[in-house]
């Protein structure tokens, strides 16, 4: 795939490097970070012969670095894969997720970065959508989707196993031809 995106205002995404490896394995481990997300399955470190040889991106999935732009702090990651709607290629999207450090949270920087993946998946794919699920009870992803352009779409119900129940999501997606 094409470099990562132009940077935006605030934030850039840029590609995982080998040197950000201990750090991806630390926010894992953190459940402030990726407490919420835990799926009950086992933690696996990040991948370093992988790393090692290339960026974390391909023609099926790929995760970026969120660097704030002010002082070059990693805040966060965004991660997407594609899925597909039909057996035909342009039956195919890109579902993704974003983690943000909890002292980045509730200051635009997830809005900018989910903005920025949407224009560069749109830029360098052939995908018509890009989609983003979350918790019902998510208030502030689901505005900070919002405030990226993306709309909600409705909910589905029971669609996640997580901490040991059952969990609804939200569905919020943009459309190549939706308003920037």
């Amino acid at each position: 795939m094409p470099q990562p995106p132009t940077p935006g205002a605030r934030v850039i995404l840029r590609d995982v490097t080998l040197a950000d490896a201990d750090l991806l394995d630390a926010w894992d481990a953190d459940p402030e970070i990726g407490g919420f997300n835990d799926m009950g399955m086992p933690r696996e470190p990040v991948n370093r012969e992988v790393l090692a040889r290339g960026p974390l991106r391909n023609e099926r999935n790929g995760v970026l670095i969120i660097e704030r732009i002010a002082d070059g702090a990693p805040i966060g990651a965004v991660g997407w894969h594609r899925v597909t709607y039909g057996p035909n290629p342009e039956s195919a999207a890109w579902n993704f997720g974003i983690e943000l450090r909890p002292h980045a949270r509730g200051q635009g920087y997830g809005s900018e970065a989910q903005r920025l993946l949407a224009a560069y998946l749109f830029e360098t794919t052939e995908a018509h959508r890009v989609e983003a699920s979350t918790d019902l009870g998510n208030i502030a992803e689901q505005r900070a989707l919002e405030k990226a352009g993306y709309r909600r779409e409705g909910v589905a119900r029971g669609a996640q196993f997580r901490g040991g129940r059952y969990r609804d999501l939200v569905t919020y997606a943009r459309l190549r031809d939706d308003p920037a």
